[in-house]
């Protein structure tokens, strides 16, 4: 039987895990921590099918103006971590010209398409139906210029992937919205994606059913992967586990997991906070602020408001401003309650700067494969982009074209 280790636990490590398991191998998951407690635990919980176009840096100079003079809640920074964080950034902004973009947009296209009916055959084993809902995912606008210009993107996007969308008036969006004390100039409604009510419950019960099929859960650190003669070696709290594969699926910490072995991986590295809400009057399905860079989520645990990207430094204190700002403008729209809790979540997602994920086989060492960089959509991808690790790992034929993400490409980027 072929053996794996797979490091990381989160979402992408999960679904690598699972899709490994169906196709016979023995699989060994090791994280530091319980299944799912970092990145993929904090996000909006929205599985996206609508996200066909990853997010590109904005090069218009309005745009641009308002982030560097840190009048945009969507990203905000310190100048004095700015440095560690210039080099990835100039390739990001290197990718997001338009033909660059239009490219990634292709292969990324492929992939999320897939993302609901991976995760659909997952939850139906899992049994956990109920924590999803189905009733879609909206963006609020609060000007009409803005409105419009969403309004035709939407009609694009949605005439060329077959995507189900919707324009609500101020009138309809509060219809549908009775929570919202206003509706601002109203709505794009994607009709397709699913929100998950408690994303960490989603992945521990996927965690659950990896462990009923027979994979083995181990805490670990990842710093103690090393080759030997049949292939990879962890320690774990277990004892030194080996496998014929090792698959790297830390988010944010592979390239610093990888940098012993040579790899020298560029990563913009965002932070994110979000905070829960003992709002009276909830929300139906996740709704986005455009204008103030904030996601208002229904969790199980109250309105989640999630913020946009901070550049700081891992070992910076947490400096919630988005966060505080995002919950400001949140307090136009509805009635918030008191907080949850004291202090915010905050957590780090790993964006490659051609802004695809990286999905197979490390290019200078055998049986070592690579499984992270997806963005904001870690959640919604990773039992997608675990098929196609699955599928490269076991000789098969990828059920979408794998060369945009393989990591051959970094040396290159």
């Amino acid at each position: 039987m072929r053996s794996a280790i797979v490091l990381g636990a989160g979402m992408a490590g999960m679904g690598t895990a699972l899709h490994l398991q169906q196709r016979g191998w023995s699989v060994v998951l090791v994280d530091r921590g319980e299944p799912g407690r970092e990145t993929s635990y904090g996000n909006a919980g929205i599985i996206q099918s609508e996200a066909v176009e990853p997010y590109a840096m904005p090069r218009d100079r309005a745009t641009l103006w308002a982030i560097a003079t840190g009048r945009s809640n969507d990203v905000h920074y310190e100048l004095r971590h700015l440095p560690r964080h210039l080099g990835p950034l100039l390739r990001y902004w290197w990718h997001s010209s338009p033909r660059r973009h239009a490219a990634a947009s292709r292969a990324y296209a492929t992939l999320i398409a897939q993302a609901a009916p991976e995760h659909a055959a997952l939850i139906e084993a899992a049994g956990t139906a109920d924590l999803v809902r189905r009733t879609g995912f909206r963006i609020l606008h609060r000007g009409q210029r803005a409105m419009d210009a969403a309004a035709a993107d939407a009609e694009r996007l949605g005439a060329r992937h077959g995507l189900r969308v919707r324009t609500l008036s101020p009138a309809e969006l509060a219809a549908a919205e009775p929570a919202l004390k206003q509706a601002g100039a109203g709505a794009i409604h994607w009709e397709d994606p699913w929100s998950v009510r408690d994303p960490g419950a989603l992945v521990s019960a996927y965690a659950a059913l990896f462990v009923r099929r027979g994979g083995t859960l181990l805490r670990g650190e990842a710093d103690s992967l090393a080759p030997t003669r049949r292939g990879w070696s962890v320690r774990s709290a277990d004892g030194t586990v080996e496998a014929e594969a090792g698959v790297v699926a830390l988010g944010p910490w592979s390239p610093a997991a990888l940098r012993r072995f040579g790899y020298r991986i560029a990563m913009v590295e965002k932070r994110g906070y979000h905070r829960h809400w003992r709002s009276a009057r909830t929300l139906e399905a996740p709704l986005l602020d455009a204008e103030n860079g904030y996601v208002l989520a229904p969790m199980a645990a109250g309105l989640r408001v999630t913020t946009g990207a901070e550049l700081a430094s891992p070992e910076a204190a947490t400096g919630p401003v988005q966060l505080a700002r995002a919950e400001a403008a949140a307090r136009d729209l509805l009635d918030l309650g008191a907080p949850r809790e004291n202090a915010p979540w905050s957590g780090i997602r790993p964006c490659m700067p051609d802004m695809l994920p990286v999905v197979g086989p490390a290019p200078r060492h055998r049986g070592l494969w690579f499984q992270f960089g997806h963005g904001h959509q870690g959640f919604t991808l990773g039992p997608a982009s675990g098929r196609l690790l699955a599928e490269a790992m076991s000789g098969e034929t990828p059920f979408v074209p794998e060369a945009p993400f393989g990591p051959a490409r970094l040396a290159a980027a």
